[in-house]
């Protein structure tokens, strides 16, 4: 079993910034893209960022210039540095990666989501 662990959400000021973290564990033998998404209220899920396993990364539109994804893959872990934030940030942040087990193919992985709201 995987499992995937967001910290770092918060309430923050418009223009401020807030580092978003996800740790995976449990029987992973290897992680291909690792990634951040979003979901507002009344909203649908969209991405924000996604890194590949050698760094390529990939921007939402929204997220271009102020938002920076990164990972670490010795420790599972994938960053997402938002800077520059606006009220329209305001959201369910939610990373996901694509696992492969000891025993199991390529999975699609979310984990619980981390709140980040912008306001003053």
């Amino acid at each position: 079993q995987v499992q995937l662990v967001e910290s770092g959400g918060g309430l923050v000021q418009p223009g401020g910034s807030l580092r978003l973290s996800c740790a995976a564990s449990g029987s992973i033998l290897s992680i291909n893209n690792m990634g951040w998404y979003r979901q507002a209220p009344g909203k649908e899920r969209e991405l924000v960022a996604v890194i590949t396993s050698t760094g390529t990364t990939n921007y939402a539109d929204s997220a271009k210039g102020r938002f920076t994804i990164s990972r670490d893959n010795a420790k599972k872990t994938v960053y997402l540095q938002m800077n520059s934030l606006k009220p329209d940030d305001t959201a369910v942040y939610y990373c996901n990666a694509v696992v492969r087990g000891w025993s199991t193919p390529y999975y699609n992985y979310w984990g619980r989501g981390t709140q980040v709201t912008v306001s003053s």
